[in-house]
């Protein structure tokens, strides 16, 4: 007992839905592993003196990652155990190398040099020669590299260099918070933990070990990174409630989820344990839920053949032995707090043991308590469509930047309506006499110009235009995706829509062949012809993607809606930035002032966590804004204030000042990326005094967009209650629904739907994309 009140916290139930089974070839393994480590120098001193002893033999036997890597991959042959093993045995070998060389003497410069050597031992192409290893670590990568990466595709080896990559260069991410003394917010760590964690490689070596890859044309589809990204965050997530005493007590570290949820929302150690074990569950059931509902859509649509299907499962359920396995040898590891592990996993009851215990026997323990059973996914399923809620009172938002209003506001409102006018999206549908989307009064009531006017205030006339045009695009077509299939559920039609949309955007638009069918297909034609042109072929394919990735965001949302399933608070951050158009603004801002810039530069993880840290400020000031009209008038379960309020049991105004909360700590990452990160990236990539200019035109920019963002929210009247109740009747969208049904029955629903009445329709997904645009 008083070994377990040393502990900080009490282990919570643990969600361990898959049963963890032993490798047979475990003492083969462990064998081979501590023979590999001796020669390498990972064992004592090195004798050529490049290192301090880091681990001793008996350091190295209590670690025991021989056992970690036999429940991690039971089914593993011996040889190919033996390879994992050493890995691992490598990697955190690594970690503890890195902690002693450099964390505890925060020398960053140092730091730098030794990580900038490693990637020399991973070629992708195998015929580069490695240079000569200075230590363990580089003795010991160059072996394992040479010994795994031979018998795998092109593509696999590139993506393990990558999250190998990324594991060993984001500990200058953790070092640099370390000598700051920072603590990073939820939503920048659950990202960088991702990266630095290490789970992303585990992913990678697990295709390795099942002897099977996944076919390149869907790893980069959003079921297969869901799998990934969820198996890495449940990894990362359990190992820093097992780590907590070790790594903040012990070693000083700051990157850990529970010390980061303390210190974010203000509660004890236990309070916040509780909490990361339930992101914990969350991310695991998330994982169920794509590989249930998105997995089968994957394989049809990309014709995905019984032998590449047999290899893709045999992968997920790598993925899942993974998981368990690696409970059970945090509950063993002489490295991590598990002195009461046993007892609070949800294995017992009145201190009497449930079935038989011991090594190799946890799939037979039966889990009781509710968190052990994952009953917390009954929240997300129980919401009640359009609740009344009523108004939120509106929080003192932090924004410490300004904005004016462009002088060309007046006729960018005039040529933006007259430009919708032409593209037939204040008319009646085709085909459907008397169905619409639009009218007059709510083109004018969106207001997109002003928008536009307030996140680009120094735009020419001609600039504002575009801007206003693909406002008035992308919130038109966020209005006419949930009429036409959201309130249908029709899954099909809306996929067709979607791929349909990559052909108004060729590479020339002297090209274009496609007939447009809808407002949408021709507003979409005539915008990318009068902006992708000047572009470059980079350019036009990355802004290319980032439309689709808006459209196929749309198609997350409406999967959910069918299920009304509050969507999992991580995966619901990370999509809100495709469905509220994100990086379509930020191509578009680009335009204005990227160009000279090397295109590299956007793609490094202090631009991307940049521009993430924005996009997020600005979607969630519209869910907050948004929040009655979405609930209570639209049905809609897409918004921050709802997903924080169901997953840590909030009434509203609480809700709204966490999300008011999480908006601060945004904001003030994205301040302290400027002054701390931004000078390090100018230097890395020698821009020159111009190049500067640009790229602080471009931060500029983005400043202007957060703070015209929530201006415009504040400036209408769209989101105000007395415009609700005057415009919108609860649940009308539903009740529209009621009409013929069965075969055949669809176009009658459509025109019951937006016929009639001309009321607003569903302006929640127009005001994402407000927001979005308003970047630019």
């Amino acid at each position: 007992m008083k070994a377990q009140a040393k502990q900080p916290f009490e282990l919570p139930d643990f969600y361990v839905p898959w049963p963890a089974r032993l490798n047979p070839n475990l003492e083969g393994a462990r064998t081979h592993s501590k023979a590999w480590s001796y020669e390498l120098g990972i064992i004592g001193k090195p004798k050529d003196g490049s290192a301090p002893e880091i681990w001793n033999e008996a350091k190295f036997d209590a670690m025991d990652y021989a056992l970690l890597c036999a429940y991690t991959h039971p089914e593993a042959p011996g040889p190919e155990l033996d390879l994992i093993t050493d890995w691992y045995v490598w990697v955190f070998y690594f970690d503890d190398h890195f902690l002693e060389l450099f964390k505890r003497s925060r020398d960053m410069v140092g730091a730098k040099a030794y990580l900038d050597r490693l990637p020399m031992f991973m070629p992708v192409d195998l015929s580069v020669a490695m240079p000569e290893p200075t230590n363990p670590v580089e003795a010991g990568l160059a072996d394992l590299w040479k010994r795994t990466v031979p018998s795998k595709s092109e593509a696999w080896r590139r993506r393990f260099f990558e999250s190998t990559k990324a594991l060993l260069d984001e500990s200058m991410w953790e070092l640099a918070n370390i000598s700051e003394k920072r603590v990073s917010n939820p939503i920048e760590y659950i990202e960088m933990r991702r990266k630095v964690g290490g789970a992303p490689w585990s992913a990678d070596l697990v295709e390795h070990a099942v002897f099977a890859e996944v076919p390149a044309r869907i790893a980069e589809s959003r079921p297969m990174r869901v799998l990934k990204d969820t198996f890495a965050d449940a990894v990362h997530l359990r190992n820093d409630l097992f780590s907590y005493e070790r790594e903040i007590l012990e070693e000083g570290e700051l990157s850990n989820c529970v010390l980061v949820l303390e210190r974010f929302l203000d509660v004890g150690t236990q309070r916040a344990a509780d909490l990361t074990n339930d992101i914990l569950t969350s991310r695991l059931q998330q994982f169920e839920n794509t590989a249930l509902t998105e997995l089968p859509l994957l394989f049809a649509e990309f014709g995905i053949n019984p032998v590449e299907q047999t290899q893709i499962l045999s992968y997920i359920r790598g993925l899942q032995d993974w998981q368990s396995g690696g409970h059970e040898w945090h509950m063993r590891s002489s490295r991590y707090m598990n002195k009461s592990a046993g007892n609070n996993a949800g294995h017992s009851l009145g201190g009497l043991p449930l079935g038989a215990t011991g090594l190799g026997t946890s799939g037979a323990r039966l889990p009781l308590t509710p968190g052990a059973l994952g009953l917390q996914r009954v929240k997300s399923f129980t919401h009640v469509p359009f609740t009344p809620v009523g108004p939120v009172k509106l929080p003192k938002f932090y924004m410490p930047y300004s904005t004016r209003q462009n002088p060309h506001l007046d006729a960018a409102r005039r040529s933006s309506k007259a430009w919708a006018r032409r593209m037939g999206m204040l008319d009646s549908l085709p085909g459907l006499p008397g169905a619409y989307i639009w009218n007059d009064h709510i083109f004018d009531v969106a207001d997109v110009a002003l928008c536009g006017a307030l996140i680009h205030p120094a735009a020419s006339g001609p600039q504002l235009d575009i801007t206003a045009a693909w406002l008035v695009w992308g919130t038109y077509a966020d209005d006419y995706f949930p009429a036409i299939y959201g309130n249908t559920r029709d899954m099909a039609g809306a996929k067709v829509f979607h791929a349909r949309l990559a052909a108004f955007m060729p590479d020339d638009p002297a090209t274009l062949t496609a007939v447009p069918t809808n407002p949408v297909e021709r507003g979409l034609a005539d915008i990318w012809a009068r902006t992708a042109g000047p572009m470059s072929a980079e350019g036009r394919s990355q802004f290319r993607k980032a439309i689709l990735d808006m459209t196929e965001s749309w198609l997350w949302e409406l999967a959910n809606q069918t299920q009304n399933r509050v969507p999992d608070p991580v995966d619901y951050v990370e999509m809100r930035r495709k469905t509220f158009g994100s990086d379509l603004t930020m191509s578009l801002s680009r335009l204005a002032q990227g160009n000279g810039l090397p295109a590299e530069l956007f793609r490094t993880r202090i631009m991307r966590a940049l521009e993430n840290s924005a996009a997020d400020y600005a979607c969630l000031t519209n869910d907050v804004f948004s929040y009655q009209k979405e609930i209570e008038f639209e049905g809609e379960i897409h918004n921050g204030v709802l997903v924080v309020q169901r997953f840590l049991d909030l009434d509203k105004q609480q809700g709204v000042e966490v999300v008011n909360n999480l908006m601060t700590a945004r904001m003030e990452q994205f301040q302290h990326i400027i002054k701390t990160e931004l000078p390090t990236l100018i230097t890395h990539f020698e821009l020159d005094g111009k190049a500067q200019e640009r790229l602080h035109a471009y931060v500029e920019q983005l400043q202007q967009w957060m703070a015209g963002v929530l201006i415009w929210h504040q400036t209408v009247d769209r989101y105000k209650e007395a415009e609700l109740r005057q415009s919108r009747t609860p649940g009308r969208y539903l009740n529209q629904l009621r009409g013929p049904t069965g075969l055949g029955t669809s176009a009658a629903r459509i025109a019951s739907l937006v016929g009639g009445q001309r009321p607003e329709p569903a302006g929640r997904e127009k005001d994402r994309f407000l927001q979005t645009e308003g970047k630019r």
